[in-house]
């Protein structure tokens, strides 16, 4: 399911659905994934409530917990405002920053970690982001331009860093322990 909550120039319901079908199935992730792209407060309570990070970020995914859902995948979620004011600064389409930001997202889901993976997330990226016909991805710019350069979510000059594989597991963890509690 895609939800817009913003709307992005050049991308259509139908256009992403078929992205996410297509990078899934190159990733050989199974199940089905939702991807809500909305605006950057909203990115902004997410990323609060479930990573306790107090400020916005451009993608975020979330596995589910095991056994809840048989055939789900997992949850992204993209701030459409970073993702217009990165394709801005990086020369390329909105939609295009979406997608690679799917991409990136769908990796998480499929239980990719470029933070402790030693590079095998970053490679998988560069690969399927040339086959996918997407600009560089968020790993590799991110190591060629430098603290600060894009909006990540932080204050200009911040340490980059993605938010979407921890926010999985934290997400489960906290999701967890408030069901433990409750």
């Amino acid at each position: 399911m895609i939800i817009f909550r913003q709307h992005v120039a050049g991308l259509s319901d139908a256009a992403l659905t078929k992205f996410v079908t297509r990078t899934r199935r190159a990733v050989r992730l199974r199940g089905t994934v939702n991807v809500l792209v909305t605006g950057s407060r909203a990115i902004w309570s997410l990323n609060r409530r479930f990573r306790g990070q107090d400020k916005p970020t451009d993608v975020l995914s979330f596995v589910p917990q095991p056994g809840f859902v048989n055939g789900f995948a997992g949850d992204i979620a993209i701030s459409a405002e970073i993702a217009k004011q990165n394709a801005r600064r990086l020369g390329h389409s909105a939609a295009k920053e979406i997608k690679i930001l799917v991409l990136h997202g769908v990796l998480h889901l499929a239980g990719y970690d470029h933070e402790r993976d030693h590079g095998e997330m970053a490679a998988k990226e560069a690969n399927l982001r040339q086959s996918l016909g997407l600009p560089l991805g968020l790993i590799e710019r991110n190591g060629r331009i430098g603290k600060g350069s894009l909006n990540r979510g932080g204050a200009e000059g911040s340490t980059p860093r993605k938010a979407a594989g921890e926010g999985a597991r934290a997400t489960q963890a906290r999701a967890a322990a408030q069901t433990r509690t409750r």
